[in-house]
């Protein structure tokens, strides 16, 4: 008995990885922005319908890192970085320019999981959410309207207001929060725990890191023999 519990449990896990690899392919080379939906893609196309095997989402994520170290930065590694630190000083100067918002990074740009169709997703701060299409208008920035449910904590959500423009060749992701969710940030969906967030002179203090680290790297490769 005991036996054949550990054979279902191992069999469980070993379907819980593919099923977290391929979501990450799925997410990777197919666009997909949602976890929930790439979860259960993956799993229609290898023909496994239990719940115990859905990864969690946190699962999906560190696949997609390792999709991404293993696949695009064998073959893709310069242009990735380089995407992604367009991406991020993008986000620095949208920090700046919504500054009267407290603005903070958030999502897969900060998180360093970015790819080549990903938005820079940006929370903003205040008590008057008609103050940032009035903002957005008043600069002449054509933008979509949306709405996103954010958790807040373990007990709130809020139905956020979510603004969407292109600037610089890239699509930008506006969520509007009350500002006294600046005190703790929203919960994430993709493991409940709160957001990761950075403000624009902890993201600049992240680009000068990589870029003490990519001289320190280019200087070693060229002392090596």
């Amino acid at each position: 008995m005991r036996h054949a519990r550990q054979h279902a449990e191992t069999k469980t896990r070993e379907r819980r990885y593919r099923l977290a690899h391929e979501a990450a392919r799925l997410i990777a080379e197919s666009g997909i922005r949602d976890f929930h939906q790439a979860k259960l893609k993956a799993a229609a196309r290898l023909g496994i319908h239990d719940d115990a095997s859905l990864p969690r989402n946190r699962e999906i994520e560190d696949a997609l890192r390792e999709y991404q170290r293993l696949f695009q930065g064998e073959f893709h590694g310069d242009s990735q970085a380089g995407e992604l630190r367009r991406r991020r000083e993008a986000a620095l100067r949208a920090l700046d320019f919504f500054g009267d918002f407290d603005a903070r990074l958030v999502g897969p740009v900060l998180e360093g999981t970015a790819d080549a169709n990903s938005p820079v997703h940006l929370q903003l701060y205040t008590d008057d959410a008609d103050s940032v299409p009035r903002f957005l208008e008043e600069h002449r920035i054509p933008a979509e309207s949306r709405g996103r449910r954010v958790r807040l904590d373990r007990e709130r959500a809020v139905d956020a207001p979510t603004w969407l423009f292109s600037a610089e060749e890239l699509t930008f992701d506006l969520t509007v929060l009350p500002h006294d969710a600046l005190r703790q940030a929203p919960l994430s969906s993709i493991d409940e725990k709160p957001m990761r967030r950075a403000s624009a002179a902890q993201l600049q203090a992240l680009l000068a890191e990589e870029e003490v680290a990519g001289f320190e790297g280019d200087a070693g490769q060229a002392r090596a023999p």
